[in-house]
């Protein structure tokens, strides 16, 4: 994911890709000499040195908190890759530093870019569907043993931080969220169906009622070759539906694979608007043919972030955004321990160090 980082900052207008830092030096100087730029040993010192405004972290995800941190309390803002933690105390930590020092934090989920997810989610705004009673996610795909093998960190728990939940599922739920807001309360269950050389799960289901009343449904699993589509749905009051699939064909996996469909609204029902549907698929497909999807969305993030701090406003997805899909698949974990319904907000445990019951 760096490396789409890397090519997006290259491209942007009001961004200019200066300096690096990794966990491992070797691997920033690397980095540094691909894309012309200067590896550093410690983020602190880089941010003083090229009076940088803007960090992205890409570290695998249990290791977000404290190169954010640093680079808060150094004056920079910060952008991390999803999911913004793998627990509830990473994401308090940071968000709590991003506050002491009034600087912005986001995370990553660029397929809120997507023109066929903003065109639920203003149909949703606007009363198309009424209020939205039912929101559901599919989500089938495939990871083989090539992609846990590819990076050491892959598939445990200790260095991943979880499996589908927490690596691949945050776009979705982030966008489930975006549509149906706060949560009440959930039940889920989790379990590692067909990949015994990890230790993560690669299926997770959950039941969730929303604070306004609505119910969602979530379905996900990482054991259907050769991966078959992400889909977002939404139902509304008034019997209309809108949904988008976010992707189809064989999963996409950073480094290893390509974008194979174009995200595209699969549903819409909207009194007035059903012949739409032919229309935009065709107007999308051919956008998606235009461009570098691996890069463009994040362009367009990045771009947002970087306006964000110019007009200081808050980014479309916040820091707390990345937050609250922590929270979530949080409860399902704690749900399959404790056998019960989790009921919502959700606080970190510190008196417990079975990791949410993923341990």
């Amino acid at each position: 994911m760096a490396h789409l980082h890397a090519k997006a900052m290259k491209n942007l207008k009001n961004s200019e890709f200066v300096a690096v830092w990794s966990r491992t030096p070797a691997s920033a100087e690397g980095f540094a000499n691909k894309y012309n730029v200067k590896a550093y040993p410690d983020i602190s010192r880089m941010i003083k040195d090229e009076n940088l405004d803007l960090v992205i972290v890409c570290t695998p995800h249990p290791f977000h908190k404290d190169p954010t941190n640093e680079a808060l309390i150094a004056g920079a803002h910060v952008l991390v890759e999803k999911p913004l933690a793998s627990s509830l105390s990473d994401c308090d930590s940071m968000i709590d530093t991003a506050n002491k020092y009034q600087r912005k934090l986001g995370v990553i989920s660029q397929r809120r870019w997507y023109t066929p997810v903003i065109r639920v989610r203003e149909a949703i705004e606007k009363g198309k569907i009424g209020t939205p009673i039912l929101g559901t996610i599919n989500m089938l795909g495939w990871r083989d043993e090539a992609y846990y093998s590819a990076d050491p960190w892959r598939g445990t728990w200790l260095e991943e931080g979880g499996g589908i939940l927490v690596n691949q599922a945050p776009h979705q739920l982030d966008i489930l969220l975006w549509y149906m807001g706060e949560i009440e309360e959930l039940f889920g269950a989790w379990e590692n169906l067909n990949h015994p050389y990890i230790e993560v799960e690669d299926t997770a289901l959950a039941i969730i009622r929303f604070k306004n009343g609505a119910l969602g449904n979530i379905i996900m699993s990482n054991s259907e070759k050769p991966g078959i589509y992400g889909k977002v749905h939404v139902h509304g009051k008034n019997g209309a539906s809108v949904g988008v699939q976010t992707d189809g064909g064989a999963m996409f996996v950073a480094g290893m694979s390509n974008i194979l469909e174009p995200p595209v609204n699969d549903l819409w029902t909207v009194p007035g608007e059903e012949e739409m549907l032919n229309k935009w698929v065709k107007e999308d497909s051919e956008f998606f043919d235009k461009i570098d999807p691996t890069v463009y969305y994040m362009e367009r993030q990045i771009e947002d972030f970087l306006n964000a701090i110019a007009a200081n406003r808050d980014p479309l997805v916040t820091g707390y955004d990345g937050r609250r899909t922590v929270e979530l698949f949080t409860a399902i974990y704690r749900s399959q321990r404790d056998n019960q319904v989790i009921k919502f907000p959700l606080q970190p445990e510190y008196d417990r160090t079975d990791y949410d019951g993923r341990i």
